[in-house]
């Protein structure tokens, strides 16, 4: 019963969705039936705007072009019009108004852009050529403004400003030159090459023109150079400022000299001029270059390559004037006073290169920067042959005018004294010119080879002049006055450090081998006479009681001889000897004592043995004239260089 139920109720909803899907297909189909109607209508409205909308496009677009065309034609009307509103400015020129005359330039130079890139229009090649000539009025007037400017604000460098900005180890001290042993001068002054430079040291650059004006100076030759005109901007710019660079080195003392003017020049004044261009090369690279670099530099700020030509063509002559004296210097003879200038020179230059690099940079200042190397490396050379050529001049030195005194010979005092100067000033620019280090190997060192070949030939050129002595002992004297010169000298210099203790304890012992020869050759002969084993028994006079000395077996003839030939011997010594020279006090006093250690000991007991002999007799004092003491004393005027008319060899 309840099943059947089920079955029944089931049927029943089966049969009313089946109803209920019937009726939905029927009102899809209708919608169907609507929407296929409502889509033609549409498609049909559609075709009847489409013309509507055709002719709305066409005419938006037509506006568009029209708008457009009118914005074009009021920029071509407005560049049509630009050199008319411009044309009073430039006939105006810049005077009174040099920002309104740059911004007029400025439009002007737009408005030949614009034609120069549109030539399709109508009259614009006619536009175009009015802008190109206003343009080029405009910058005749603006070169004159630019060249009367440039006029007015250089002015030549007073020296003095120069020599302030300057520092202290960069200007000429003052210096004594060496002497020799009579006070002459043998070698030039010292230069300032000589002294320490300090290349790196901040300058104060002077102002070539005014602050103030070199904003306006490079408004203008941007303008120039932007319309092509940099020819006649470099030439004005160049024309101006390389002849005021020319009258501040005139002003500064600078000459432009020729080789020939060079070798004509007497040593002294050419020796002047050569102090006077080392202050003046490093016043004008460390000054007036340095200044026209930076002045060059802000007035064509970002307008290379016209900057850098520019400076090469300012700064060319006026560079190649200073060199040129230079490199005639160094071409010229070669002589041994010329090397302390041709280092000095060398110095100058080595100091300086590095700021010429940095100065002279550039492609077109190169010219300048390799002069400026050719000279550094011609002077080096030259005064290392200078200084070979000087051993050579020493060895060759064939002077046969004797010094009567036995004392330090010219040559002697002129080589050491330029040795000694030369090494004490000079001593670290000669390594470096052999290629050495500061402190290398002394063993090794060609410098110290060098300067022993020099000591050694001078040495041998005194052995040869000594030999013109007549008398040995004053040959010995003389080579002992040089050699201990020679010695003394190097101790005091630096000269010592380079040649070592074994050169000078060698010559020492030179010394002291001379002093020994002179006094075996002055006083051999009057020791002898102080001697009494060679004394003959008896004599002429025979027996004691006729003349022989009692109790000594030595006849008194003889005795009286002795002492008669050993006065005699003494006085001449004394004569001769005292016009002798020994310069230094020390060694003076010491050949001195060496001969008293000898001779009074000699004397006293020869006096002692034999006095009374001679005392017993007639007239002693005769025969026995001088005391120890008086011999001493006498001993003591020995070599002071007394001057007799009577002078002998």
């Amino acid at each position: 019963m309840g099943a059947s139920a089920d079955i029944e109720d089931l049927m029943a909803r089966s049969q009313f969705m089946r109803e209920a899907m019937i009726k939905s297909n029927t009102i899809s189909t209708s919608m169907i039936r609507i929407l296929s109607s409502f889509d033609h209508r549409l498609s049909t409205l559609e075709a009847a705007m489409r013309p509507t909308q055709v002719r709305t496009h066409a005419f938006r677009m037509a506006h568009e072009n029209i708008d457009n065309t009118l914005k074009a034609a009021e920029v071509v009307l407005t560049q049509f019009d630009v050199s008319r509103q411009m044309e009073s400015k430039i006939n105006k020129g810049p005077q009174g108004d040099l920002k309104g005359f740059l911004a007029a330039v400025d439009q002007l130079q737009q408005n030949v852009e614009f034609f120069s890139l549109n030539r399709s229009y109508k009259s614009s090649d006619g536009a175009l050529n009015h802008a190109k000539g206003l343009l080029a009025k405009g910058m005749a007037k603006l070169e004159e403004e630019f060249k009367a400017v440039l006029t007015h604000q250089s002015k030549p460098v007073d020296p003095a400003r120069l020599n302030e900005a300057l520092p202290a180890a960069l200007k000429p001290p003052m210096a004594s030159s060496p002497v020799a042993a009579d006070g002459k001068k043998t070698t030039p002054p010292q230069s300032p090459g000589s002294q320490p430079s300090k290349p790196n040291v901040p300058l104060q650059l002077p102002d070539l023109i005014a602050p103030r004006i070199i904003p306006q100076l490079h408004e203008m030759a941007k303008r120039m150079i932007g319309a092509g005109f940099h020819q006649e901007c470099l030439k004005a710019y160049r024309d101006i400022r390389s002849s005021t660079l020319e009258q501040s080195l005139r002003k500064l003392g600078v000459e432009k000299l020729s080789k020939e003017d060079v070798a004509k020049m007497q040593w002294e004044a050419l020796e002047g001029k050569i102090g006077n261009w080392i202050t003046y090369t490093r016043a004008a690279v460390k000054l007036l270059f340095a200044g026209e670099r930076k002045l060059c530099d802000q007035v064509f700020y970002h307008l290379d390559p016209v900057r850098e030509k520019v400076f090469g063509e300012v700064t060319e002559s006026s560079m190649m004037m200073l060199l040129s004296f230079g490199d005639a210097i160094a071409r010229s003879r070669k002589s041994p006073e010329k090397l302390f200038v041709l280092l000095d020179m060398y110095e100058t230059m080595r100091d300086l290169l590095p700021e010429i690099e940095v100065v002279f940079s550039g492609d077109q200042a190169q010219p300048m920067r390799e002069a400026a190397f050719n000279l550094t490396k011609k002077l080096a050379q030259t005064a290392t042959d200078t200084f070979g050529d000087f051993e050579e001049a020493v060895e060759k030195d064939a002077t046969k005018t004797l010094v009567l005194d036995g004392t330090v010979h010219p040559l002697t005092s002129y080589v050491i004294n330029y040795v000694k100067f030369l090494l004490d000033s000079y001593q670290s620019t000669l390594k470096q010119l052999f290629g050495e280090k500061e402190n290398g190997d002394r063993a090794n060192s060609k410098l110290a080879a060098a300067t022993m070949r020099t000591m050694s030939v001078l040495l041998s050129n005194l052995e040869m002049k000594s030999k013109l002595y007549k008398d040995v002992a004053l040959t010995n004297l003389f080579l002992m006055n040089n050699t201990h010169y020679m010695v003394k000298s190097v101790r005091r210099s630096e000269a010592k450090e380079l040649l070592g203790d074994d050169w000078i304890q060698r010559h020492r012992r030179i010394v002291q081998q001379h002093a020994q020869g002179y006094q075996r050759a002055a006083w051999g002969k009057a020791l002898s006479y102080l001697s009494g084993s060679s004394l003959a028994l008896g004599g002429s006079g025979g027996l004691a009681g006729s003349g022989e000395a009692s109790g000594t077996g030595i006849s008194r003839a003889v005795l009286k001889d002795r002492f008669k030939q050993f006065n005699t011997i003494f006085e001449d010594l004394h004569i001769r000897q005292s016009q002798w020279t020994i310069p230094d006090p020390e060694l003076r006093e010491a050949v001195r004592l060496q001969v008293a250690e000898v001779l009074l000991p000699a004397y006293r007991h020869f006096l002692k043995r034999f006095s009374t002999v001679l005392e017993n007799g007639k007239n002693p004092q005769k025969y026995i004239k001088y005391s120890p003491e008086d011999l001493e004393r006498l001993l003591g005027e020995f070599f002071e260089g007394k001057v007799r008319a009577d002078q002998r060899r």
